[in-house]
């Protein structure tokens, strides 16, 4: 093994036709092989007895651990049934059952879990949906690879809400993962909600200071993408209806590489980017990159 897969995929919770969604999402992911999955948007509900995760639909006998990190908790009467089937008894009685329904971010991975944590990220005001860092460590075959998933405010003008959250996610990144450590450098990754051009990018790619503060991951796209690689895009038909340009904001970085070259950038494509029977994955398209494992894997 010289290659680590990883991709990352903005699921649009449970919107649109979900069942026939998850169905493509499952059928991709399975043709896929990513390694690491990272997913944004997860839903999970528990109430009345019963739990149910839009991750762990998704990895069903796939071969795949999960984990998964609460932003915030969605506030609602009774619970959402995510797994029951449309008009069924066990539907109607998980329905009149109130839950607690949360909205956050996921890791799927081929490899064992070890351990997680959720980071709460800043930006959270009264009148604002709460982000989270995911933190998750996995063991493979080549070492302990720490593994962190976000997804950042939305709105197109809180540019300084997200410089805030990136500052703060380097800061926990650094502190988890320190750069002399021997480990597999940290792979970051999410919907960031920002452009390539933005401060919030720039300072994740080493090409801006912020009051002192500097860091280095290296953008897979940037390294080895082709294009533009827009993931949220007129062209998808759930994106069309929100009248936004084409725009780059799913994400994947790996700090590094480190000096024996491990986390180096060989590839970087979209995934889950073109429909079947009308059908599309999500609103976003994913992104996909191989790793180089360094020499001796």
């Amino acid at each position: 093994m010289h290659r680590l897969r990883v991709a990352t995929l903005n699921i649009w919770n449970r919107s649109g036709p979900w069942e026939a969604r998850l169905a493509l999402i499952r059928a991709r992911l399975e043709a896929l092989g990513p390694d690491l999955l990272g997913l944004q948007e997860v839903l999970e509900f528990e109430g009345g007895g019963a739990r149910s995760n839009l991750a762990e639909e998704i990895a069903e006998g796939l071969g795949y651990d999960s984990a998964y990190g609460m932003g915030h908790e969605l506030r609602f009467d009774s619970g959402p049934a995510l797994g029951a089937q449309a008009g069924g008894e066990a539907e109607a009685k998980e329905r009149s059952a109130p839950g607690r329904l949360t909205f956050g971010n996921a890791l799927l991975s081929r490899h064992p879990i070890l351990r997680k944590k959720v980071h709460p990220l800043p930006g959270a005001d009264p009148g604002a949906l709460a982000r989270s860092l995911l933190e998750v460590w996995v063991r493979a075959p080549f070492g302990v690879l720490p593994i962190f998933v976000t997804h950042l405010n939305w709105k197109l003008h809180e540019g300084a809400i997200r410089v805030a959250q990136v500052r703060a996610i380097a800061a926990i990144i650094a502190e988890a993962a320190p750069i002399e450590d021997e480990i597999f450098p940290p792979i970051l990754m999410g919907d960031l909600n920002a452009e390539p051009e933005s401060d919030e990018i720039r300072f994740l790619s080493g090409l801006a200071t912020i009051d002192g503060q500097s860091v280095y991951f290296a953008d897979v796209w940037r390294a080895q993408g082709q294009g533009a690689g827009a993931t949220f895009s007129p062209q998808n038909a759930y994106a069309a209806p929100i009248h936004e340009p084409a725009r780059r904001i799913d994400y994947i970085f790996v700090r590094g590489p480190d000096r024996r070259g491990r986390g180096k950038p060989l590839s970087a494509s979209l995934c889950f980017d073109t429909p079947e029977g009308g059908i599309w994955p999500s609103d976003h398209f994913g992104v996909v990159s191989d790793l180089w494992l360094g020499e001796g894997t």
